[in-house]
């Protein structure tokens, strides 16, 4: 341990909530955390045993402890906040997002106040509106400003010298008041609206608008009856489209994903019942946390910043420990009640599932990237001792279930990530049920005797998901071929069975060799083995299931022979059940909103 006496300080240290800092031997901070009760969070990490191998990295540099003792829980939540943003600690999971949100500003100093998009400084006196997840939708939002309200958007300097109306005025999108084609009081009138709707009253600005049509009807102005009309059916064609069902006021929903020692939390920005967007956060982490532990430290991060807006509903993928805290600590912030939630139904639920899946597939193209792949590629040479990079990696998994329908998946990786199309699939056949040792010498037999005739390009890393036995054999069979220049590397899942602690084989030395759970090598093979492992199920399954010769609409509970007949002659084929919601799902007679649930989750449980 870094020169720390752990046993004397614990003895005299408070029992009081508060936040407490640790430092190194150069007294750098290492990390710091908040607790209701000081004594007994901080004696948690000097435990005998039950540590992760990250924690007690950090334990071990530990040289001093500081600790600043507040009245409530809140204050140590909101005193770690801060000085986790100003010190950003090395062992803290960390929120980088340096890159400003944008707004929409409507000026307020002229006559013709203008609506237009802003990033940056608030230094210009008006009205900002946001802030926006992504600068595509304060775009959307102006574009639809422009057709239903009509408020310009030009620059002030092309404004002003306009002497006939432009050509946003000619295709109905600009009122035209650089040339006086509209009065002062109907324009203010469209700027009021505009504010309604940028402010999230939508439901106040379509019953206002109502009145006013039934008012011109009534007056016989139908020309501007037919105009409000207009501004009501865009409304409310946005809203059928973008809106979540039962959803009013404003709603962030977040999903967190780990892998190979990276997280991604993907947050929808729901405003008004209206899907703004959606941004993907890339935390740093370095201990080992679990996703509801991520979600638990970004959240005061990301909204405490005074940047993003506090909604009055967060639905959560995790249960996190701090729940009422945060609430009560945000609901302060923001000056109204917010609600944390995660367990949620019906449509919530779905673009909570959303929201997850996009988590799963930018991580893995986060950790795809080239940037990210040639450092990893880097600490594997070095791990592996090789004299250059590795410029193309192959890796062998096999599927089965009970030893029905056996699959042998190849996946290829270069230095650019996946290489998809050179992916390869052996459906295995002739061996006893289960061999897993025969399945893989031939699905290495019949890669690698394509490969010794110069039918494609030979790896320079050969990685098996096995232990000594599999690697001996995939050393016989590159023998058998005369193939001398790859280096075959298995990896051996350790008693655990958990990420971090696999065993690295040398085919050639015999020699057995474990890296740390964040090394970036490490993660790289986990990623490489997980694929494989990914393409021999999804192999094994379509396998098992054409042999089958199965609907997977006869696996449902409840849809029997008629049900099946009216789903398929509504759809055309299985597979566009598969791709269909659950509302489409209910509008087939005979098929109630229950039942359509049934059919939906069956399908995406079955082949997700």
């Amino acid at each position: 341990m870094g020169d720390f006496d752990a046993e004397s300080y614990l003895t005299q240290l408070t029992s009081r909530p508060g936040v407490y800092q640790m430092y190194d031997r150069e007294g750098g901070l290492l990390y710091v955390g908040k607790a209701k009760n000081l004594k007994s969070r901080v004696t948690s990490y000097f435990r005998p045993s039950g540590l992760s191998k990250k924690t007690m990295a950090l334990v071990a540099k530990i040289a001093n402890i500081e600790v600043t003792v507040t009245s409530t829980e809140r204050d140590a939540l909101l005193l770690e906040h801060n000085l986790i943003k100003q010190h950003r600690p090395p062992y803290n999971i960390l929120l980088k997002d340096d890159k400003s949100y944008p707004y929409i500003y409507l000026s307020s100093d002229d006559r013709w106040p203008r609506l237009s998009f802003h990033r940056g400084a608030k230094r210009r006196k008006g009205t900002y509106f946001g802030p926006y997840p992504s600068s595509g939708a304060v775009r959307s939002t102006l574009h639809l400003m422009q057709k239903v309200f009509k408020v310009r958007q030009c620059r002030d300097s092309y404004f002003r010298n306009r002497s006939r109306p432009c050509l946003q005025y000619q295709i109905g999108r600009c009122s035209g008041p650089c040339v006086g084609l509209v009065s002062d009081q109907d324009y203010q009138e469209q700027i009021d609206k505009s504010t309604l709707f940028l402010n999230g009253q939508s439901h106040e600005l379509m019953s206002r608008l109502a009145d006013e049509m039934e008012t011109a009807a009534a007056a016989l102005a139908y020309e501007d009856a037919a105009d409000l009309r207009d501004q009501i059916t865009q409304l409310q064609t946005v809203q059928s489209t973008q809106s979540i069902e039962g959803t009013r006021g404003d709603l962030d929903l977040m999903a967190v994903f780990t892998e190979h020692g990276h997280a991604c939390i993907q947050v929808l920005f729901v405003r008004e019942a209206r899907v703004l967007g959606s941004r993907s956060y890339y935390p740093k982490i370095r201990l080992d946390e679990a996703p509801a532990a991520i979600l638990e430290a970004f959240l005061p991060q990301f909204y405490l910043s005074s940047q993003q807006q506090i909604p009055q509903e967060i639905v959560l993928s995790d249960r996190i420990g701090d729940q009422s805290l945060l609430e009560e600590t945000l609901a302060v912030d923001s000056g109204r009640k917010v609600s944390i939630k995660h367990s949620v139904r019906d449509a919530r639920a779905r673009w909570l599932q959303m929201a997850a899946q996009t988590a799963q597939t930018n991580l893995r193209s986060f950790l795809a990237g080239k940037q990210t792949m040639a450092g990893r590629l880097e600490s594997l040479r070095r791990a592996l001792d090789l004299e250059s990079i590795p410029v193309r990696m192959e890796c062998f998994d096999i599927s089965h279930s009970s030893g029905e329908a056996t699959v042998a998946s190849c996946v290829v990786f270069d230095g650019n990530g996946a290489r998809k199309a050179d992916y390869r699939k052996f459906n295995i056949e002739d061996i006893a049920g289960g061999d897993d040792y025969a399945a893989m010498q031939q699905a290495l037999e019949r890669r690698y005797k394509r490969l010794a005739r110069g039918e494609g390009q030979l790896p320079d890393i050969l990685f098996i998901d096995g232990g000594k036995g599999q690697v001996s054999q995939a050393r016989q069979v590159l023998a058998t071929y005369d193939i001398s220049s790859v280096k075959v590397i298995g990896v051996a899942k350790g008693t655990t069975r958990k990420a971090g602690f696999e065993t690295l084989i040398d085919a050639d030395s015999g020699t057995e060799m474990r890296l740390r759970g964040d090394h970036p090598g490490l993660h790289l093979i986990q990623q490489i083995r997980d694929e494989a492992h990914r393409f021999a199920i999804s192999g094994h399954r379509g396998r098992r299931a054409k042999a089958r010769k199965q609907s997977i609409l006869e696996e449902i509970p409840g849809v029997g022979a008629q049900r099946r007949r009216d789903l398929l002659r509504h759809f055309g084929s299985a597979k566009a059940i598969q791709n269909a919601g659950v509302e489409e799902l209910a509008k087939i007679k005979g098929i109630s909103a229950t039942i359509a649930r049934t059919i939906y989750e069956h399908l995406h449980t079955v082949n997700d």
